[in-house]
């Protein structure tokens, strides 16, 4: 499974990994369970590797956020979404700490833990993050 064929869908919820592409969209698999289901032009659709979390230097991309947080917690799962607003933006300070806390929200925070945790479970290699991320930052150069 690779980061850049990851995709977040609006509406449905987790993670899903973009199989083949048709006429009228894509072909996604579901990483929670597995199910198969075509994608349209109509939904709302962010790959994951184009998302990018504010800090009040830059924006850090979602891939290096979310290997922060597999280095802090050794690749097993960190704290639950569900936690409260408060211990959900601490924890966050931890993985990143120069984000913007005016332009990232708790909600954002929850998505971002939700989503590290549905890789988790799905046995996603969070090693091959750094090579796509040194990757990005040397072409920016």
């Amino acid at each position: 499974m690779e980061f850049s064929k990851i995709i977040a869908v609006t509406g449905k919820p987790g993670l899903f990994e973009i199989l083949s592409q048709t006429k009228t969209g894509v072909i996604v698999k579901s990483i929670v369970d597995g199910k198969r289901f075509p994608i349209t032009a109509t939904h709302n659709v962010s790959l994951l590797e184009n998302i990018a979390i504010y800090t009040y230097e830059e924006e850090v991309p979602l891939a290096q956020v979310i290997k922060n947080i597999s280095d802090k917690e050794s690749g097993k799962e960190s704290i639950s979404h569900k936690e409260s607003n408060t211990t959900l933006l601490s924890y966050f300070s931890e993985i990143l700490p120069s984000f913007d806390e005016e332009r990232v929200y708790a909600s954002n925070v929850k998505k971002v833990i939700q989503w590290y945790n549905i890789l988790v479970n799905a046995k996603f290699d969070f090693s091959t993050l750094v090579s796509e991320a040194s990757v990005e930052t040397e072409e920016e150069e």
